[in-house]
């Protein structure tokens, strides 16, 4: 049987961010496919949750810096989707996998430059490219950005310079992806409490505390700010939002 169930793909699914988000999918009735880099264990769990949730899901390894293995890639969620789903199309993408670095920009080496824009900017380019067959006409992509690429805060420009590039990106896919029916948007989180960076924003108490009182709504975000943002743009009655930059920060330096 041929299932009825929408089906989301989250990169960088099975902690964070992503792992949140993909939650906040399966409450909205959205079954989901995650993808992890090294941690299996975590993925697996995830899928457990949403599968104790009502929803089916399914894990698969993916390096998103690893361009070259995105078409096997590829085949294995076509794979996937046919065992589980009996479907060869997904409906979502949310470009959610990224890494954290923290430098000035005097001491930000070329190393670290370059496994940003593998991760942030080229990794997404081109396993969006990749995927385009996959995903169905009239489905809809979420690409992660930050709020850092609206206000500035030292040790990131290289990170907030990649993420302005995919802010660029999701109006020209956009554009692109218009006659299939395809919306586009990107989602801006703020600082949020998670191990992103090493958790500077959830253990660093200085930090955090600097950080809530910059926002207006008085506190640091919690991933449970950021997954429900990125689930309500792929259900029903957001389908007219299109080549947006939604900021979900609680209204970090206004």
């Amino acid at each position: 049987m041929t299932s009825a169930a929408k089906i989301a793909l989250v990169t960088g699914g099975s902690r964070g961010l992503g792992r949140n988000t993909a939650l906040a999918l399966a409450r909205a009735g959205i079954d989901v496919v995650i993808t992890y880099n090294s941690q299996q264990d975590s993925a697996l769990e995830v899928v457990l949750d949403i599968e104790a949730l009502g929803g089916r899901a399914a894990a698969i390894q993916l390096n998103t810096a690893d361009i070259p293995s995105f078409p096997r890639f590829a085949e294995t969620l076509q794979s996937k989707l046919d065992a589980i789903w009996s479907r060869d199309r997904i409906d979502f993408l949310i470009n959610n996998a990224g890494i954290g670095a923290h430098a000035p920009i005097e001491t930000t080496t070329e190393d670290t430059f370059d496994q940003l824009m593998a991760v942030h900017l080229k990794g997404v380019f081109f396993l969006t490219q990749t995927l385009l067959p996959v995903i169905a006409d009239g489905g809809r992509i979420v690409n992660v950005s930050t709020g850092l690429t609206r206000f500035s805060l030292p040790g990131y420009a290289a990170y907030a310079m990649m993420k302005g590039g995919i802010e660029v990106f999701t109006r020209y896919l956009a554009k692109e992806l218009g006659p299939r029916g395809i919306a586009v948007n990107t989602v801006a989180p703020g600082a949020i409490e998670t191990d992103f960076g090493g958790g500077v924003v959830r253990d660093n108490a200085t930090v955090n505390k600097m950080i809530a009182g910059q926002t207006a709504l008085g506190r640091v975000g919690l991933p449970d700010d950021i997954g429900p943002v990125i689930a309500s743009l792929l259900t029903s009655g957001t389908g007219w939002i299109n080549a947006q930059r939604i900021e979900a920060s609680g209204g970090m330096f206004l």
